[in-house]
């Protein structure tokens, strides 16, 4: 019974010394999809966008940073000289650890959840392209100034298999690689 009590008092005390900052963030995505058996086909990357909303729970050096996030990922698949772009919009939430170092630039990971919203796919032969739920770990580095304005970048690789179809020409079990960079800005920071 005491450890019940104890336990959330020493989180309570751990998150009153930390510091709130909350923020947005947009950038640039190149995606493509990884391992899988494209057989004929050649897949390419694809540029797409991010954008939306962090927050920053600063402990010292230490910060946990979790993220919402639109994404637009994907590929470009190349069959027989026709190139086609095959589009997933996801939500994001990474929920990542940093080490931020006393001149502002920092290391971070963890892991990624994303939902799928909607996916732009040409084979109208395939109804459900890309499963619901994608997994990713994220690893990346970046600087954030004392003002607040940071740039940041970021390799998402993909942990769970993306397609969620039967098809000859294509395996399903290929996972997506995203790197992203991004430029931000956080609300509440140190003086």
């Amino acid at each position: 019974m005491k450890r019940l009590v104890i336990i959330p008092l020493m989180i309570m005390a751990t998150t009153l010394h930390a510091q709130i900052q909350l923020g947005l963030k947009a950038g640039v995505n190149i995606s493509n999809f990884t391992g899988g058996d494209f057989n004929e086909i050649e897949n390419k990357a694809l540029v797409g966008f991010h954008a939306g909303g962090l927050a920053r729970i600063v402990f010292n050096k230490l910060a946990l940073q979790p993220e919402v996030v639109f994404s637009s990922q994907g590929a470009k698949l190349e069959n027989a000289g026709s190139e086609s772009n095959y589009k997933i919009s996801y939500i994001n939430i990474p929920v990542l650890i940093q080490y931020e170092t006393k001149g502002g630039f920092y290391l971070e990971a963890g892991p990624q959840f994303g939902f799928k919203l909607s996916e732009d796919i040409p084979d109208e032969t395939i109804e459900d392209f890309a499963k619901s739920t994608d997994l990713s770990i994220a690893m990346g580095l970046g600087y954030h100034s004392k003002m607040g304005l940071g740039i940041g970048g970021r390799y998402n690789v993909g942990v769970s298999k993306v397609g969620d179809f039967d098809s000859g020409d294509i395996d399903p079990d290929f996972k997506q690689g995203v790197i992203q960079i991004s430029l931000f800005y956080t609300f509440f920071n140190k003086k």
